[in-house]
């Protein structure tokens, strides 16, 4: 990739992100610009990765083809207008946090600039991340690929409309969070049967982690590859009726309603 990209802050998600980048080998550390606030953060992240650094977010927009701003939600506007004036049509401004809309980012530094939202999840953070891209007018169709290189550098990207971002929060961006409840109920199911806690957590997060392959690269129904692991008389379907009795899908399907409520709310 021919660009140079900045991070105004980089705390586990911007730093999950530089990481892609680098790893993918799609740039070098020469070309990208990192600000922090702590100079001791810069520091590692300079020892660590080799990347330009500075305090002023400013001088990451100056160096920059893309910036992305990685900061909490409630910094957003405060940067935005720190730096607006230096936001013109050669650059590409990326939010990654939620709640922050491509119009709030637009009132602010103009509906004339390229703006992308985005919205990864914690997996990034060992290269299985699932994000979205959304952006608003301005996006060329080029733009849209670069981004789509740089966030598909630690996990798989897909192109939604921003409507859909609420339901991507729920499906994505907190649900790593039930997957580990998911992850513990199991664990502590072996370990009552008598299993050492290590065991069982190895036992849970690889089959997890397995099954979840199979919905990916077999393209099969998960109902589908439900049915095959459910022997007539077994000991699976044994447990699938106890989880249907106690209301297990049915709960997941109220929790993922409860967040993209949440996520609503949250944008207005």
């Amino acid at each position: 990739m021919n660009k140079k990209i900045g991070f105004i802050g980089c705390g586990n998600m911007g730093e999950a992100i530089l990481g892609g980048i680098l790893s993918s080998g799609i740039l070098k550390g020469e070309n990208i610009w990192v600000s922090e606030l702590s100079s001791d953060r810069l520091s590692e992240l300079s020892k660590k990765y080799g990347v330009n650094i500075t305090n002023d977010g400013k001088e990451v927009v100056k160096n920059s083809d893309i910036f992305i701003i990685a900061v909490k939600p409630n910094i957003y506007p405060v940067v935005l207008e720190d730096i607006k004036e230096l936001v013109d049509s050669t650059k590409t401004v990326v939010t990654i946090a939620a709640g922050v809309t491509i119009a709030s980012v637009e009132n602010i530094i103009g509906s004339d600039k390229r703006i992308i939202r985005t919205m990864p999840n914690t997996p990034a953070l060992v290269a299985e991340g699932m994000t979205s891209i959304s952006h608003n007018d301005m996006v060329s169709l080029e733009n849209l690929e670069e981004i789509k290189t740089i966030f598909g550098s630690f996990g798989k990207s897909e192109v939604l409309s921003e409507y859909l971002i609420h339901s991507v929060t729920a499906v994505s961006g907190s649900s790593p969070a039930y997957v580990f409840m998911f992850i513990e109920a199991l664990a502590d199911g072996a370990v009552l049967q008598g299993m050492p806690r290590d065991k069982a957590y190895q036992f849970a997060a690889q089959s997890v982690l397995g099954a979840a392959k199979m919905v990916l690269e077999t393209g099969k129904h998960p109902g589908a590859l439900k049915d095959a692991v459910c022997s007539p008389g077994g000991t699976t379907i044994e447990a699938v009726k106890v989880l249907e009795e106690e209301g297990f899908r049915n709960s997941v399907i109220k929790a993922v309603e409860a967040c993209a409520k949440k996520s609503k709310m949250m944008s207005k």
